[in-house]
């Protein structure tokens, strides 16, 4: 059903990026979106997280899971559905609020995968010191080697979107089978140990009521938004996928409950043979197969063997990431939002180079000022402490869609807008944790206006990014009339 001609965004606005779309090429198909869930959705580490409540995790999980993901889900099946439009979330945004809206949705979701991006390559130049191992210590310890293994990861990421989806998405599948061995692996684990009689019970499922308290709803608001959200993320690419009205909802239904028991099953895996206690927030998962498998005199295997595993998927991961972020300059560049230079195509692989390129040096510039440890040190970790919030501020859009935007489609389903009511919900419950902390700090109130700051700096930016470029696509002639306000204007 498309938009009324006078909604906000237009019917000529969406057959604008329909058209614009048709130049790229759809390489996705229903396996590739299934694979490049499981590796973005799953972190590895959440695992480690939710076992330090022990046997409360099920419980944690399935609050999580009922109250936040599958809202979510259902919410991302039924907007890709109306809108299988190529820069996801910011046209839905845009379509059913308004233009300034979905730019501000777009560039808090920008600014949020730009920093992950940036602390990428730390994350691998440290995973691959595990796969090197002990004779590598002396140069996987220094400046030279982070700075090497982060100046060559954005250089393939660069290779890889320049090349597209016809290679990348072999990248994406091989992370997301990566993923899915690292997991079965931790899964399977304790039935052997019981098998073999080093584990005397193991009950997967067994559940025990956690108690109430500011840190148990803290701990369940970061399982939910923290460790479930990310399915929107693949309706950024909805233009290079095939079908994308039904594949990217099939894909999502396929992957929900496949990610709901990776998680379930891998946490209670880690806490059968992991004291709380002693649960490795970082490396949850080799430290659990070390400790399950030791019986076997094998354990030291699966510590570079897991790493090995988990360094494509980290790989592949921020391929994905690069990828997606490469498209929303793009998607903004056809609204008339950004310079039109951002949306050039090359011209063999119909690829967004000039996107591609900017991207990653915007990526190298924040990894440098994270590698240096220059005076801007402390500014750089106060947007990576708010990017969470950056994060969920684009999830408040989406689930406000179905309760408050989208006047110019039909009436959501009572069932729709009762599950975006939930996971509004749990979002804004995140979004007052992670500013207000529960943990001790210095001062709380400083802590707090700190980040708020970050947050409100960072959009202020959008805004006025927003502004300078709706009054520059204005003065050209034949501009014709001004698109939809910024709330407030």
């Amino acid at each position: 059903m498309e938009p009324t001609r006078n909604a906000p965004g237009g019917a000529g606005s969406v057959r604008n990026v329909q058209q614009h779309s048709t130049e790229l090429r759809r390489e996705l198909g229903l396996g590739d979106l299934v694979l490049t869930q499981l590796m973005y959705v799953v972190g590895s580490g959440w695992v480690g997280t939710a076992a330090k409540l022990g046997h409360a995790q099920v419980v944690y999980w399935l609050l999580a899971i009922a109250l936040f993901y599958l809202p979510q889900a259902a919410v991302v099946i039924y907007l890709n559905r109306l809108m299988p439009l190529e820069g996801g979330l910011y046209q839905w945004a845009k379509v059913g609020f308004n233009e300034g809206m979905g730019f501000l949705v777009g560039w808090n979701l920008w600014v949020y995968t730009l920093i992950l991006l940036s602390a990428f390559g730390l994350m691998v130049a440290t995973t691959l010191g595990y796969v090197i191992g002990p004779s590598g210590a002396w140069f996987t310890s220094s400046k030279w080697y982070d700075g090497a293994v982060t100046g060559l990861l954005i250089g393939s990421m660069i290779l890889v979107s320049t090349l597209g989806l016809r290679v990348g998405k072999w990248v994406h599948n091989a992370g997301g089978l990566a993923q899915a061995l690292t997991f079965t692996a931790l899964i399977v684990m304790p039935y052997i140990a019981l098998a073999r009689g080093t584990l005397p019970a193991y009950h997967p499922l067994q559940a025990q009521m956690p108690p109430l308290s500011l840190l148990s709803v803290n701990i369940f608001g970061k399982m939910a938004m923290g460790a479930l959200s990310g399915f929107e993320y693949v309706a950024i690419l909805a233009g290079e996928t095939r079908n994308p009205e039904r594949a990217i909802g099939r894909s999502v239904m396929i992957a929900t409950p496949l990610i709901a028991m990776m998680f379930i099953l891998g946490t209670s895996a880690v806490v059968a043979v992991v004291p709380a206690a002693q649960v490795d927030l970082i490396s949850p998962i080799p430290q659990a197969l070390t400790l399950g498998f030791r019986s076997f005199g094998i354990g030291a295997v699966f510590g570079p063997a897991l790493a090995g595993l988990l360094l494509i998927r980290h790989i592949a991961n921020v391929n994905y990431i690069f990828a997606g972020n490469t498209r929303l300059p793009v998607v903004a560049g056809w609204d008339g939002l950004l310079p039109a230079w951002f949306t050039r195509l090359h011209p063999k692989y119909r690829t967004p180079l000039n996107s591609i390129l900017f991207v990653a040096g915007i990526t190298l510039a924040f990894a440098v000022l994270g590698l240096v440890g220059v005076g801007l040190q402390e500014a750089f970790q106060l947007l990576d402490n708010a990017a969470g919030i950056l994060y969920a501020l684009t999830y408040l859009a989406m689930f406000a869609l179905p309760l408050f935007g989208l006047r110019a489609f039909r009436r959501a389903p009572p069932w729709l807008r009762l599950a975006a009511a939930s996971g509004l919900a749990v979002t804004v419950l995140y979004t007052v944790l992670s500013v207000l902390p529960i943990i001790d700090v210095p001062n709380v109130w400083s802590f707090a206006l700190k980040i708020g700051g970050v947050v409100v700096g960072t959009n202020l930016v959008g805004v006025a990014l927003f502004r300078a470029e709706r009054r520059r696509r204005n003065a050209r002639p034949g501009a014709g009339a001004p698109p939809a306000p910024l709330p407030g204007d």
